[in-house]
């Protein structure tokens, strides 16, 4: 169970702090509900606390743990599938464990491939989706500015 003020992830959604918890009554269903708002676009996002076990809810990574991230944007790229229908599930697939190490490979192999040829328009919305999530979780680990952490993330990735 989390709390008021806690840094949390919410995979396939990115990071945000529970600004607070609340009752509601939702299609004649009433359930209590995490209020988390998120770093990026001020976003409020309810999550329904009976389903957090199955949904993958953690915490947010230390500011110690960044430095790993780093290193896994500035490593070289992973062997993705060439079909674009497979590489487009296993990325969805990494994106929803909601492992920041898996995002961040995402976003790297993406980057990297978009600046060889053009992405699908699928692999484009993976890839600013996973960016999204990336840097919302950044943002609140380093407490730094979303332009700060948009600056790292491009210049990690080579």
């Amino acid at each position: 169970m989390f709390n008021i003020g806690d840094k949390i992830v919410y995979p396939m959604h990115g990071a945000g702090v529970i600004e607070a918890i609340e009752e509601k009554e939702i299609l004649g269903t009433r359930r209590k509900y995490y209020i988390m708002r998120m770093p990026l676009d001020e976003m409020k996002v309810m999550i329904p606390l009976d389903t957090i076990d199955g949904i993958g809810i953690r915490q947010v990574i230390s500011n110690q743990e960044v430095e790993s991230v780093i290193a896994v944007l500035e490593a070289n790229e992973t062997k993705m599938p060439q079909n674009w229908n497979r590489r487009y599930r296993a990325n969805m697939d990494r994106l929803k464990t909601g492992d920041i190490y898996e995002v961040a490979e995402v976003v790297r192999n993406l980057t990297l491939r978009d600046r060889e040829k053009t992405l699908s328009t699928g692999e484009r919305k993976i890839l600013s989706n996973a960016r999204q999530i990336l840097i919302s979780e950044l943002i609140l680990a380093t407490d730094r500015l979303d332009a700060d952490i948009m600056t790292i993330v491009e210049e990690a990735i080579k």
